[in-house]
């Protein structure tokens, strides 16, 4: 963030003739223009070597962020600010000059006589600019867009320069227009022309449009697919188990011989390879999972056997005697008696899950072809917002939860998505946002600017900059209201957007209800959560607008269904309310009759996260 800054404007006549200064004015005005926030220091020196350096080090000294002078750069005897500047500075900065020369010579070939310095002492950023108003302001169009980042460096803010960067990336710094008029505020909208939808109706619309979205599939290991949607069917390609494999620890055995003893000719264990066969009046000692030996076709527990005989050292069993007699295929799974070779063992649109992988696993495969879910993009927007690393808040200032909220949440749900960094709410950077965002994603959610304000500015640019066709601006729904679903084409592609209120609660619900549900449309999955009915543990107050209200359930001391306790206040802006939810209740609109539900009221519960039941 800069602080301070100082115009010095070198001229002897405006210093001892009282000429009027044009250039130093001009170029005060860009900085306070730039840099609302900073302090700005304006003086007027005599072209005078000494006193030039002497001026310089003295706002270096004082810590100043950056320092702007004007004028003694050309070719006459007393033009000697480049000289100063260059006995103060520490460390060149040529790039500025020469991009200041190279824009410069485009209209006017006296640009080549401009000696210019600029360069760093401590943490202050010199720059010489040409004494003329004109050339000030052309000068100053050159180097104002890396000023901020150039501080930034220098006193090495980390936040800052990541921030920068990351707007650079996105292009959010480069120059587009807009087609939205914000000169006219006082004829802004005082009504919302966006019509209300019910839920029922936004959700079909998510619903048939997300449907559209084209499959895309992928091939990931098995264990990277939990929780992915199958693109097609997988079959055995070995029946499971492929050998008659033993159900009990206890004696592979011929069923025809009865019960009496037997002679114990083998023991076989868990990946043994019994080759001879079984004869009558023979047994082999098996255990659980081994393969029964040929001949044989049961298995008898060692509980019902009794030992006859064995070797002096107890390390070989002779004979034994079975008890009971046993029946053909008695404690033996037989070849595929699992899974018979050509089962489908999952089909095509099933999601993974640990059950299934290890049936993939056991039946060989190390790979599966899934589903790929459109690539997401998060962006928030606002002037207000700082990137939620930086140490110190700047004033008026809050730091950006919505970003990290949102792309964990949707990791929470098997989903990735792209950081697209801060938008500031103007048109022209809004557009540049969007449009950067739109060319790595599919689906853009954006938080923030979607009210009534008047810097409330992501409608009217998807509808007039992105021709988008707005599915629903408005839901009759508590919190999210002003929630809105859009599509528009885009480089020859159909996007879809989810412009969401930049209330982190908002942004949590509506993103839950729509932005995953979407996700899952796209995948083939059925987009609805699972609902439960449960029992209010408390009285809840009802709004106009059905309300998804944040909640916990815990297991009722008798058995019957969960209890449901809303956690404190259910207020938009108050992210503690989804701590630890993992249900959001559907709690109806208020009637004339009915404003308050009582403590024991059935309602329905959407559920979205993990059942961990409390007692």
């Amino acid at each position: 963030m800069v602080k301070a800054v100082a115009v010095i404007t070198v001229s002897d006549t405006c210093f001892k003739d009282n000429t009027k200064d044009t250039s130093g004015p001009a170029l005060a005005d860009f900085v306070r223009e730039l840099f609302p926030e900073a302090n700005l220091h304006t003086i007027i020196i005599p072209d005078e070597k000494e006193i030039i350096e002497r001026e310089l080090k003295y706002f270096c000294e004082s810590s100043l962020d950056l320092v702007l002078t004007t004028g003694g750069t050309g070719l006459t005897p007393r033009d000697l600010t480049p000289e100063a500047t260059k006995a103060v500075i520490q460390r060149e900065v040529p790039g500025i000059t020469t991009a200041i020369t190279i824009a410069s010579l485009k209209k006017t070939p006296m640009a080549q006589l401009s000696r210019a310095v600029a360069g760093i002492r401590d943490k202050t950023l010199i720059v010489n600019f040409p004494g003329s108003k004109k050339a000030v302001t052309e000068c100053f169009e050159i180097v104002k867009p890396i000023l901020s980042h150039a501080i930034a460096l220098i006193h090495d803010e980390k936040a800052e320069v990541s921030y920068i960067h990351k707007s650079m990336q996105f292009n959010h710094t480069c120059t587009h227009v807009s087609n939205v008029d914000v000169s006219k505020v006082a004829f802004r909208p005082r009504e919302s022309p966006f019509q209300m939808y019910e839920m029922a109706e936004a959700w079909k619309m998510v619903d048939d449009v997300m449907s559209e979205w084209e499959e895309r599939v992928e091939i990931v290991t098995i264990e990277e697919g939990l929780g992915r949607v199958v693109a097609q069917a997988l079959s055995s390609k070995e029946p499971m188990p492929p050998f008659p494999a033993s159900v009990k620890d206890g004696y592979a055995c011929l069923s025809i011989d009865g019960a009496g003893v037997r002679r114990v000719r083998t023991a076989v264990t868990a990946g043994d390879a019994p080759t001879a066969p079984l004869c009558a009046g023979e047994c082999a000692r098996v255990n659980t999972g081994a393969a029964v030996p040929a001949g044989a076709d049961c298995v008898v527990q060692v509980e019902d056997t009794r030992l006859v005989s064995a070797t002096e050292d107890g390390q070989t069993e002779i004979e034994v005697e079975i008890l009971k007699a046993p029946e053909p295929q008695q404690d033996v799974r037989c070849v595929g008696f699992d899974i018979p070779m050509g089962t489908v063992l999952v089909d095509k649109g099933y999601v993974l899950d640990p059950a299934k992988i290890g049936i993939l696993a056991g039946a060989g495969y190390q790979n599966v072809t899934v589903r790929a879910p459109p690539k997401v993009a998060l962006l928030s927007t606002g002037n207000e917002l700082q990137e939620p690393s930086e140490v110190k808040l700047r004033p008026a200032h809050i730091r950006d939860s919505n970003r990290t909220m949102l792309r964990v949440l949707l990791k929470e749900h098997g989903y990735d998505s792209i950081d697209c960094g801060i938008a500031r709410d103007s048109p022209p950077e809004l557009v540049a946002a969007i449009s950067a965002a739109l060319k790595i994603a599919d689906v853009l959610v954006c938080t923030g600017g979607v009210s009534m304000g008047e810097k409330d500015l992501l409608k009217p640019v998807l509808l007039k900059d992105f021709n988008a066709t707005l599915h629903y601006g408005r839901v009759r729904m508590k919190p999210g209201k002003p929630s809105t679903f859009a599509t528009c084409e885009f480089e020859g592609k159909k996007k879809y957007i989810f412009a969401l209120p930049g209330n982190p609660v908002s942004a949590y619900v509506c993103s839950l209800l729509f932005v995953v549900r979407a996700l899952r449309v796209s995948c083939g999955v059925r987009g609805a959560w699972a609902r439960l009915r449960v029992r209010l543990a408390h009285g809840a107050a009802l709004d106009p607008r059905p309300e998804y209200a944040r909640a916990a359930l815990a297991l009722s001391p008798d058995g019957d269904m969960p209890t449901a306790t809303l956690l404190g206040s259910q207020c938009s802006s108050r992210l503690l309310s989804a701590c630890g939810a993992n249900v959001l209740l559907e709690l109806p609109g208020a009637t004339d009759t009915q404003q308050r539900l009582p403590a024991g009221a059935v309602v329905s519960a959407l559920v979205t996260g993990r059942l961990d039941f409390t007692s």
